[in-house]
């Protein structure tokens, strides 16, 4: 994947060359931003860059170089991602193990989401890992030279998934790395990573991609209208992945949606209603049914319809792109219950909820606590 290839990013393509062309290469590095901001396809540009500058650009050696890490099979470059057992994998499960199927992920869905990888190997009702097996294997790896004698490049997706048993062990390997490694750690949500790694790593945030970069990038790559393709990429929020899925209307949001409209009306009936709330504990039960995964997906999705909520309310209608499926539920009518007095418990009980689903807390305790917070929080008055 050359740095052409990436859709907007344009000053990080640009730090990231000079990098390269100045001989200043850290040798741990720290990728901040939502995978739909095209984390993983700077990251593999950016390895091509650093693998193939053994080559002269242009030179057959250097398109083969090319070709190989476009295929993610260069000897020198090497992939940790999360993962979990399956039915081929029973046990113990490390990349190594998914790497035919990792490829597969990525030429089809290179912004795609850790929740997008987990479904395509069937486990999404799991939550993926990068356990302490895992940096056995990554030590192993980079200790062996180079096979093309240049740089060897490991690449950490969803560097958030690795647990303390890991990031431990590979800490040595991120102090002292073996000469001409680079170590790309790729995390969505760089506090969850322990502090002796962030430390350790050159940081590079990047952020939401640009509405027209969307535009552009859906009117080139799946041949549709200006009007439709800026539509499109107002509603995204800077989040590419996000985009392709509004695009093939499969977007989960879709179903989260529904989940969030019943949700909210059965919390705002719930006060002072013992009917309702025994409605409300059944859709906090019914919402401990679903993967672990989803449920963090569907919390994410709550807090940004509350953020949108929160917009309307205060009349910053340029900023708006929520739109429901369901003709009764209005973002107009819904809006006055979002204010300055109450969004930032809500938003810190929505994400409390997600961090102790993350630490496998149990479901239907997490989102009964979570719905009895919101039958008082959305009840609170505006304060004027």
């Amino acid at each position: 994947m050359d740095f052409s290839e990436i859709i907007g990013q344009e000053h990080i393509k640009s730090h990231l060359q000079k990098s390269i062309e100045n001989g200043r290469i850290p040798h741990a590095q720290l990728f901040v931003g939502v995978s739909g901001s095209g984390i993983l396809p700077a990251a593999i540009a950016y390895a091509q860059a650093l693998l193939c500058s053994l080559h002269e650009e242009g030179s057959p050696a250097y398109f083969s170089c090319a070709s190989k890490v476009k295929k993610l099979s260069h000897p020198d470059l090497h992939f940790v991602f999360p993962v979990n057992t399956n039915d081929t994998v029973k046990k113990h499960p490390v990349s190594s193990l998914f790497l035919s199927e990792w490829r597969e992920f990525v030429t089809q869905h290179p912004y795609g989401s850790v929740f997008e990888w987990l479904q395509s190997l069937g486990i999404e009702r799991k939550q993926g890992n990068i356990n302490v097996d895992e940096a056995s294997d990554m030590m192993k790896k980079l200790s062996l030279k180079a096979y093309e004698g240049g740089y060897k490049v490991m690449i950490v997706w969803m560097a958030e998934h690795m647990n303390t048993s890991c990031a431990n062990k590979i800490l040595k390997l991120v102090e002292e790395p073996p000469e001409k490694t680079v170590l790309l750690f790729l995390t969505e949500q760089e506090e969850q990573l322990i502090s002796t790694i962030r430390s350790r790593c050159q940081k590079l945030h990047f952020p939401l991609l640009s509405e027209e970069a969307i535009a552009n990038a859906l009117i080139n790559s799946q041949d549709i209208s200006l009007e439709k393709a800026t539509k499109i990429s107002r509603q995204a929020n800077g989040d590419y992945n996000r985009a392709l899925h509004i695009l093939a209307h499969d977007s989960d949001d879709l179903e989260f949606e529904k989940w969030f409209i019943s949700w909210v009306r059965v919390a705002f009936a719930a006060k002072g209603n013992k009917k309702a709330i025994t409605e409300l504990i059944k859709w906090s039960h019914t919402m401990a049914g679903h993967g672990r995964e989803t449920q963090k997906k569907f919390l994410s999705y709550c807090i940004e319809v509350f953020r949108q909520a929160l917009l309307k309310n205060y009349k910053a209608d340029s900023l708006l792109y929520f739109k429901t499926q369901d003709p009764k539920f209005s973002i107009d009518k819904f809006a006055p219950f979002v204010h300055q007095n109450n969004i930032f418990e809500i938003n810190t009980a929505l994400e409390e909820a997600s961090y102790h689903i993350e630490r496998n807390g149990n479901g239907k305790i997490i989102f009964t606590d979570l719905s009895i917070q919101l039958t008082r929080l959305i009840h609170k008055k505006e304060l004027v």
